[in-house]
């Protein structure tokens, strides 16, 4: 089966969505004026992405598993194509011992929201 960049960006998100607990389109985070895409994003770059968890995962015996998820899924949705892994990197990524990954390009549709007075 052939992953196109669009199924591949759907896939990350998705990962995003179960781990966190959260959907992407109904999510929303006053402070940071941004949706779960971004909001994923900067907790990643900060290297807090235990709390995007859902609190329920946040205690199994998987964290570590659970924050490299979340690492592959933000390589997923970078905005450019091309800069995502392939859907057989990601099963590489996914299913080897690593280390560090790299951290995400520009993400897609993670722009930050103006909203003055919400």
């Amino acid at each position: 089966m052939q992953f196109t960049a669009f199924s591949l960006f759907s896939f990350g998100v998705i990962m995003l969505e179960v781990i966190s607990g959260r959907k992407n389109t109904t999510f929303y985070e006053s402070d940071r004026s941004s949706n779960l895409l971004g909001y994923g994003y900067d907790l990643g770059k900060e290297g807090r992405c235990l709390e995007l968890m859902d609190p329920t995962l946040a205690d199994s015996d998987l964290v570590d598993e659970l924050m490299e998820c979340i690492q592959v899924a933000l390589l997923c949705i970078q905005e450019s194509a091309k800069d995502r892994p392939t859907m057989s990197g990601v099963v590489s990524m996914l299913s080897s011992e690593r280390t560090s990954l790299p951290m995400p390009k520009q993400l897609a549709f993670s722009t930050h929201l103006n909203c003055d007075g919400c």
